[in-house]
């Protein structure tokens, strides 16, 4: 059993014992949470290659929410970066708001092309206003 499901565990029973099922549910689903943000937030990375027209293709995989953001944009190299960067949305998925604004981050000062978005992802982006190509 992993580490993190002993802890859920070994938390919710102490917090049984100390008050009540209800808070200590309540604390469980929290601590839940947060777990698989943490998680999710750990998995996303990216592979980078420059292409033959002098562009940076960034091959991004994993989840892009609000706890992944800040590893998200630690991928790229904006000062050295050429002026056209395309990113490789075929392995990451965007999730909420949080997604949007670090597409926005990395799209300032340069020529930003997105490709191989999801139909979801695409309308997420539609609705967000930004251009992906």
């Amino acid at each position: 059993m992993p580490f993190n499901d002993v802890l859920v565990i070994v938390a919710v029973t102490a917090i049984t014992v100390a008050t009540d099922l209800a808070t200590a549910v309540l604390c469980g689903i929290v601590i839940a949470a947060l777990n698989f943000a943490w998680q999710h937030a750990r998995e996303l990375y990216a592979d980078s290659h420059l292409q033959a027209d002098d562009s940076e293709l960034y091959q991004v995989h994993g989840t892009l929410f609000f706890a992944s953001t800040t590893p998200f944009l630690n991928q790229f190299d904006p000062a050295g970066d050429p002026e056209q960067v395309v990113l490789d949305c075929r392995h990451l998925s965007l999730v909420d708001y949080s997604a949007i604004a670090a597409l926005k981050t990395l799209r300032a000062g340069k020529q930003l092309r997105v490709h191989n978005l999801s139909a979801r992802c695409r309308q997420l982006l539609k609705r967000s206003g930004l251009q992906t190509a």
